[in-house]
């Protein structure tokens, strides 16, 4: 890892760097985690009676196990199993970055935490909307899609900006994996020029503005996009 004896403005950059990489990382996170909760959300509020067993128990586990443990599982246990798989079968030598694993973990934990959130914002949503669509001839899916899905998509983005503050957080833990992200980068700079308490303070004032900002934003989304009458926040 980069050496750094003082905190000068190529120190500055690259701390920075790692900054942007933690905003890569819960960007990755949020994407998989958004399209893998509205699929399971969906599935366990209208799907048959099995897939919701199924997708209950897919959010009971990422939801119950630590993500330092899934960090290390998946990174040093499934994808070094199928780094060897690929390079015995295919005589290739295939390595997965550290950053993809991370941003997989993150992706599949959100995804239980957001398919609990959309679940909560369908089921808020009065039943006969999809009844009278089905009635109007549009299929379970279209009525999902077009009626149900607008509706709790608005709902949720509260919920989902407490979502982003906590994977913000966990993106920390992604440094035990080699991921050079902001509390891998201050901590080799403050293991060079020993200014511990300076540099842990720093990280933390970096991971709190990310926080704000990210939180501001998505409220605001929220005041631009939801519809009156549908639902209020409480401030």
């Amino acid at each position: 890892m980069k050496s750094i004896n003082l905190i000068t403005w190529p120190t500055i950059g690259y701390l920075l760097g790692g900054a942007g990489l933690t905003c890569l990382l819960v960007a990755g996170g949020l994407g998989l985690g958004l399209g893998l909760g509205l699929g399971l959300a969906a599935l366990q509020v209208y799907g048959p009676r099995r897939a919701a067993a199924l997708v209950g128990l897919y959010a009971w586990f990422f939801r119950g196990v630590p993500i330092l443990v899934l960090m290390f599982l998946f990174h040093f246990g499934l994808v070094s199993w199928l780094e060897e798989l690929v390079r015995a079968c295919f005589n290739y030598r295939l390595r997965i970055p550290a950053l993809a694993s991370a941003v997989v973990v993150l992706g599949l934990c959100s995804g239980a935490y957001q398919s609990q959130i959309f679940r909560g914002a369908m089921l808020s949503i009065p039943a006969g909307q999809f009844r009278a669509a089905r009635a109007l001839g549009l299929t379970g899916t279209q009525a999902i899609l077009s009626i149900i899905l607008p509706q709790a998509l608005r709902l949720s983005i509260p919920a989902w900006s407490n979502e982003y503050s906590i994977l913000l957080k966990d993106s920390a833990i992604a440094y035990v994996i080699g991921v050079t992200e902001i509390m891998a980068r201050f901590k080799a700079v403050a293991s060079t020029n020993y200014q511990y308490l300076l540099m842990y303070s720093l990280a933390g004032l970096v991971y709190y503005f990310l926080t704000a900002v990210g939180v501001r934003l998505l409220l605001s989304l929220y005041d631009r996009v939801r519809w009156p009458g549908l639902a209020e926040r409480a401030d």
